[in-house]
């Protein structure tokens, strides 16, 4: 018989496939963050349907690049609003209890779009209004799902768990646009709406097997006060303000996804703006799929900074491509810059913020990731329409490359960030240990 020490090494090329392969650890350990990441996933791709869907519409009925860009505005005010404000329920309530409720309110909404698309006449102010609506819900969601996150997955395992998230996102990302492409081109707007509704139907049912998850003892109440303390902790640790601003400037600068409608038009490729959407995301899933090495990592601020450089200039490569296949390519590659930035920022959030507090930071961050989109679609779409589409995604890639090395040269405690070392790091794991129950791991 064999024993475990005289059992042959598997092959060096197998250990390194293993190596870059994702870590499942936070999905074998955890039985809500199961829920969690099968719910998400099914979700992201309805949501991604409408994704497509919405600016299509609104292109059918107007014709216009700023109309388009116009639904970013929409939902810039409620972003920042009830991201600010649902950060604070996320500390004060039950989280389960928001990302339930918040869940239904979508699918309605979703329903709402279906019944505009099957009118004879379908109206434009009920996509706007529709977009801000869903954007305000998702301020308020997006703050109790990422403060769930630390309390159900153990601390060694949070940066898995990012990079498993992003994994869902991104699959729904790639088969959502892609999908939404096709349904939409000869099947109708009226069938990814309807599609939309049934993935919420379906993820209200799995969030409902979530366990409760109550306030914190020590948690404020929501307030302008509880607010404002949540900004003054962002504020004093500039290692996170740098992951704030640097997405905030990459997302506003080179953000091109209002315009492609109308660069497929310019390529004439009519038919490849689902892949131009899908792109993005697929690029996103490459490095999702082979994330494991992201967990030997340790500064992850200087990861944060070179990927939205480099996120910039493939957008500065796309707008100047004239191929249609070379622009899928740029965007592919771009969207694995902004992914590998995603889960560098979401390790050094959960790793170092105290869980009273992580609500609230949740909300900042949102406004971080999800207000720079927004502003970047109305940048994108007047700069489309007072120069010309290749100029609006070329000269944003171009400004956001400045702008990311001005922040990393401003902030020098991003750039000299290690998880190893970092005392707040430090002290959150400390705190885990010490609250995890003996025999289980924090």
């Amino acid at each position: 018989m064999t024993t475990s020490d005289d059992a042959p090494s598997p092959p060096p090329a197998a250990g390194r496939l293993r190596a870059l392969l994702p870590d499942l650890a936070p999905w074998r350990t955890s039985p809500d963050f199961r829920r969690l990441w099968v719910a998400g996933i099914v979700t992201n791709f309805g949501s991604f349907l409408t994704f497509v869907a919405l600016p299509v519409q609104m292109k059918e009925l107007t014709g216009s690049a700023v109309a388009v860009g116009a639904i970013g505005a929409a939902e810039l005010v409620p972003l920042i609003v009830f991201g600010l404000y649902g950060g604070a329920l996320a500390d004060a309530l039950d989280k389960r209890k928001l990302i339930l409720w918040t869940e239904v309110g979508q699918g309605l909404l979703s329903a709402g779009l279906l019944v505009n698309a099957l009118l004879p006449d379908p109206m434009v102010w009920p996509l706007y209004a529709v977009a801000a609506l869903s954007a305000a819900l998702v301020a308020v969601q997006r703050p109790a799902l990422d403060a769930l996150v630390p309390r159900i997955v153990p601390h060694e395992h949070l940066p898995a768990a990012a990079a498993l998230n992003s994994l869902r996102w991104t699959v729904g990302g790639v088969a959502g646009p892609a999908v939404a492409g096709l349904v939409v081109a000869y099947a109708g707007l009226g069938w990814a709406y309807a599609a939309d509704l049934a993935t919420f139907a379906i993820s209200v049912v799995l969030a409902l097997g979530l366990a409760a998850s109550p306030a914190a003892h020590q948690a404020a109440k929501p307030s302008l006060r509880s607010i404002a303390e949540g900004a003054r902790y962002a504020w004093s640790r500039k290692e996170l303000l740098g992951t704030y601003t640097i997405d905030l400037a990459a997302m506003f600068l080179a953000f091109p996804l209002a315009v492609l409608p109308f660069l497929a038009d310019d390529l004439g490729a009519e038919w490849s703006l689902g892949l131009m959407y899908a792109s993005v995301p697929a690029g996103s899933l490459l490095v999702s799929l082979t994330s494991g090495w992201t967990s030997r990592v340790h500064r992850h601020g200087r990861m944060v900074v070179l990927a939205a450089a480099c996120w910039g200039l493939a957008m500065v490569a796309a707008g100047s491509a004239h191929n249609v296949w070379l622009v899928l390519g740029f965007l592919t590659l771009a969207g694995g810059f902004d992914m590998i930035s995603g889960i560098f920022r979401a390790a050094m959030w959960n790793q170092t913020i105290p869980d009273e507090l992580r609500g609230r930071l949740a909300g900042i961050e949102l406004l971080s990731y999800s207000v720079g989109p927004q502003l970047g679609q109305v940048r994108a779409g007047t700069m489309a329409a007072l120069t010309t589409v290749r100029t609006s995604i070329w000269s944003g890639g171009l400004l956001c490359v400045a702008a990311v090395g001005a922040l990393a040269l401003c902030l020098p405690k991003l750039m000299t960030y290690d998880v190893r070392t970092n005392e707040h790091a430090a002290r959150l794991r400390q705190a885990r240990e010490a609250a995890a129950p003996a025999g289980q791991a924090p």
